[in-house]
């Protein structure tokens, strides 16, 4: 198990990144760390790793207590592996060298059918013969997972890791890189800014706002429950309407057009989506917006029905 007891770290006296973080993690489970951009998710993951040295509070994973730079000749945890945004690989060898990098010279006939099952996961065995250097940003992130995944890690901390990767590449490399995760028991934190690396794979959610931890639950609770519109907002648009006198937070979907109701709105804009339409629209004088089947002419009558 992961523990995060009141950690703090600040890289100047007048920056504090991360104000008394606490959580934990069990064996095998899957992490997620949103929250917008310098709130301290990279901060964290290197935290984790033993790259810092923390201001209060401390790290064990199992029994053992990570130390930062202090403590150690070399910085970081020997059965974790970190996977930053700068990849740090070697770009003069091949793909097929560079995951193999780690990997016993003693056994050269494992270390080639562990190297085949990686490229397999990052389905990049059609380069495994490639030099690193003439390969896209993508393709060397995906690189970068596998050769971090060559000696099994008990803690895989990922940064953006899907950041550089094309759109029709990701989905199934997430799904491939995640199942392999979980088959084979291996714990991994995700710093990420994309909701699918949530919603879709993570057991747990911790949301980051100033510098704390705003909310740390299951990705479903918090989507379907969303207490602030900063936590709705990362997941989608966002509305913020008055239900009853009460102010709610309403996502697209829960917004309907019908023949007749009290709540009128104005169309604005109309935004294809691929299989609907995000509709944005005036009401009670505030923009609002919801998915529809088609189309709707800017200036047209709608009446809404807000669930």
């Amino acid at each position: 198990m992961l523990v995060v007891n009141n950690i703090s770290f600040g890289y100047s006296k007048n920056k504090i990144v991360l104000k008394k973080f606490s959580f934990t993690l069990k064996e095998g489970e899957h992490l997620c760390v949103m929250g917008e951009s310098g709130c301290g998710k990279s901060t964290l993951l290197k935290a984790i790793y033993g790259l810092l040295n923390l201001n209060s509070g401390n790290i064990f994973w199992k029994e053992n207590e990570v130390l930062g730079p202090k403590f150690h000749l070399v910085p970081g945890m020997n059965f974790f592996k970190y996977v930053a945004q700068d990849f740090d690989l070697m770009p003069y060898i091949s793909v097929s060298e560079n995951i193999k990098k780690f990997l016993s010279r003693f056994y050269p006939e494992e270390s080639e059918k562990r190297t085949q099952e990686l490229l397999e996961v990052i389905e990049m065995k059609a380069f495994e013969n490639t030099k690193v250097k003439n390969l896209s940003g993508g393709q060397k992130q995906r690189v970068a997972i596998a050769r971090a995944l060559a000696k099994e890690p008990e803690l895989l901390l990922l940064d953006e890791p899907f950041g550089q990767i094309d759109n029709f590449k990701k989905n199934s490399l997430r799904r491939n890189l995640f199942a392999y995760l979980k088959n084979k028991n291996i714990t991994c934190i995700v710093a990420t800014h994309d909701k699918n690396d949530a919603l879709s794979f993570a057991d747990k959610l911790i949301i980051i706002r100033n510098n704390k931890i705003l909310v740390n639950n299951h990705p479903l609770e918090i989507y379907k429950d969303p207490k602030e519109k900063y936590v709705a907002a990362l997941f989608d648009d966002v509305n913020e309407v008055t239900v009853g006198r009460q102010s709610v937070l309403r996502y697209p979907h829960q917004i309907k057009i019908v023949e007749k109701s009290e709540k009128n709105a104005t169309v604005i804009n109309s935004y294809f989506k691929g299989s609907y339409w995000l509709i944005e629209a005036e009401f009670e004088n505030e923009k609002v917006f919801l998915n529809y089947f088609s189309k709707i002419k800017t200036g047209k009558k709608i009446c809404l029905l807000i669930e």
